[in-house]
């Protein structure tokens, strides 16, 4: 599996503890910054992760910032990502099994190292479901086609 991961500057502790999980269970990873501290947006960030999870070129993706919430915002701006703020355990894979989401939005401000990284592996190791869930997930891609707004 081929993951896209992002951070702003105060992600950046976090998403560095990441790609050393990610490297220990073996995934394909893609760093599209940042690589220091300096304040920068995380919307520049969001936007590359975001495109390669819509594009196919990677198979989910990852986004941190201080609380998660910004990362989620740009991130679901882009048509073909299902974006969560995720904060506890229960909730990762809740948003994958119901949910499809193929981007992981993680608060480095709010969340602990541990339970972040326990987020992870659960982000990426939980299926859909489908089922009942697929005609809901169908109604936000048609969300994304609407122009009646």
């Amino acid at each position: 599996m081929k993951i896209a991961l992002g951070s702003d500057h105060a992600g950046l502790s976090l998403k560095n503890e990441i790609k050393l999980v990610l490297a220990e269970l073996r995934f394909t990873v893609t760093d599209f910054g940042t690589k220091s501290d300096t304040a920068v947006d995380y919307p520049d960030f969001a936007w590359p992760v975001s495109k390669a999870v819509a594009t196919g070129t990677h198979d989910r993706g990852i986004l941190i910032c201080g609380s998660g919430v910004g990362m989620a915002m740009a991130a679901n701006k882009i048509a073909g990502v299902r974006a969560a703020n995720v904060l506890d355990i229960k909730s990762a894979r809740l948003s994958r099994k119901h949910n499809n989401v193929n981007v992981l939005a993680l608060a480095a401000r709010v969340t602990t190292t541990p339970i972040a990284l326990e987020i992870v592996k659960v982000f990426l190791s939980t299926s859909f479901s489908g089922g009942r869930h697929e005609r809901r997930i169908a109604k936000i891609a048609e969300l994304e086609r609407r122009r009646d707004v």
